[in-house]
């Protein structure tokens, strides 16, 4: 009998030398509850990132979406004007309400002034704006303030009253030209030519920006 025997036990209960119980440690509870946790969440971010990554792949991201939606401008429905909806009324309204009223050449008198070294100037440009309707006042070269000193195409002097529609019909005639006013208190305008003028623009020209002044382009909204 082993010395590890304890005295009556013997037979299948005999504990010998070379074996002995083994004792094992019980697993934590705590430890496999956040082990399944840690599984479960580690899963779910995979997931999560694969939607991402098909979204950003395919288009379909929200921030996409709500960009693309904001840029597109609503607009009438098919139909709605035809039928006489809300969209008829003011899209009639704003087809037949002129855009901006112009004085025509006929009511605006110009005063040609040559301040250049390029004799017979101010007279040439005279009877050509006479052709295309202008009223021509003073015909000759310029006062001593303005003699040689107009480096630009041109100057366009009025009187503080006179209205801005008047400077731009004239205007479409030549390009470059400054605006001025003085003590004057008619209604005429001066045009002072100056050294970088060359000729006048194409009647052609001129009428085309002159309608583009009577019914200008809108702007696209931004919605």
């Amino acid at each position: 009998m082993s010395m590890l025997t304890p005295p009556g036990m013997g037979g299948k209960y005999r504990v010998t030398g070379a074996a002995y119980p083994r004792m094992s440690r019980k697993r934590s509870r705590t430890r496999i509850v956040l082990a399944v946790l840690g599984s479960i969440l580690a899963l779910a971010l995979v997931g999560y990132g694969a939607l991402q990554l098909i979204d950003v792949f395919r288009g379909d991201s929200p921030k996409r979406n709500t960009a693309a939606g904001a840029k597109d401008c609503p607009t009438t429905p098919p139909g709605t004007a035809a039928k006489g909806g809300p969209g008829a009324a003011s899209t009639a309204s704003a087809a037949a309400k002129p855009a901006v009223v112009l004085p025509p050449p006929g009511e605006i008198t110009v005063n040609v002034y040559n301040a250049t070294p390029r004799a017979g100037l101010a007279k040439a440009v005279g009877d050509e704006l006479a052709k295309r309707g202008f009223v021509i006042g003073n015909v000759g070269n310029a006062p001593a303030t303005f003699d040689k000193k107009v480096p630009g195409t041109g100057i366009l002097l009025g009187s503080p009253t006179t209205d801005k529609a008047v400077f731009s019909v004239l205007g479409t005639q030549l390009a470059g030209t400054t605006q001025q006013t003085d003590t004057r208190e008619t209604a005429d305008v001066d045009l002072i030519l100056g050294d970088a003028f060359k000729e006048l623009s194409t009647k052609e020209d001129a009428d085309k920006a002159l309608a583009l002044l009577a019914n200008p382009v809108p702007a696209p909204k931004n919605c």
